[in-house]
């Protein structure tokens, strides 16, 4: 596929619950890549090297530029202080006309993963990507309205059909809509309060996009880099 879009990696959080003395994309995995570094090679696999690729920097900013020479890079200098709604405002506020696929910075996965995205994004169709098989309380969840399309996208959702794993597209033509939701949006908001205001507000659709039959995993505790390490061995 030739990229008609771009990509951004969420990257500037302090990620503290899993107790690094890095920013979180840092970490290594037993193949010997970050985590971050990871995402990005999966990225050039399947979408090609002329991809471009923004990462969107705060806590220890420096480590991560000096780790990814070959990205673009957007700064959040209130990483401290907000939540992903506004690295993600940040970032699609200084990308180009294209519509964006978008990374939490602490996903591990598999490139075929993104082989299943593929249509979506060259039909121009907003998406998230989910996990059908697991809805744990502490995880993004969500609902579907009568036409299949997501409905509800957060963590207080009740009688969630599974979670959100991290990886998610907006179309060009939705761009403008989903930046000013994410500008009305508290600082402490995460950006699915953003997409939900958009879906409920402007009547954007975002298609889910079952992803269960291929590991993507948030790591945020020691716990889960066990578990990104054994999916990356078996």
């Amino acid at each position: 596929m030739t990229a008609k879009f771009e990509a951004v990696i969420l990257a500037a959080g302090m990620g503290t619950r899993l107790g690094r003395p890095h920013p979180k994309p840092l970490t290594k995995l037993d193949t010997g890549e970050t985590i971050m570094r990871r995402q990005i090679n999966n990225l050039r696999k399947v979408f090609g090297d002329d991809l471009r690729i923004t990462a969107v920097v705060g806590y220890k900013l420096d480590w991560v530029i000096e780790n990814n020479p070959d990205l673009g890079f957007v700064y959040n200098p209130y990483f401290d202080t907000t939540n992903t709604s506004k690295s993600l405002l940040k970032a699609l506020q200084h990308t180009g006309p294209h519509g964006i696929m978008w990374l939490n910075g602490d996903v591990v996965f598999d490139h075929e993963l993104l082989g299943l995205l593929e249509s979506a994004i060259e039909a121009e169709q907003s998406f998230i990507s989910v996990n059908t098989e697991s809805v744990a309380e502490e995880e993004v969840k969500y609902t579907l309205d009568g036409a299949g399309n997501i409905l509800e996208l957060s963590k207080r959702v009740v009688g969630g059909l599974g979670e959100a794993v991290g990886i998610n597209f907006v179309a060009a033509a939705d761009k403008s809509t989903l930046i000013a939701r994410l500008q009305e949006v508290d600082d402490q908001d995460y950006f699915e309060g953003g997409i939900e205001l958009a879906i409920q507000k402007d009547g954007l659709s975002f298609k889910p996009i079952d992803i269960s039959e291929f590991p993507a995993i948030e790591v945020d505790f020691e716990a889960d880099l066990e578990r990104a390490n054994i999916a990356l061995n078996s």
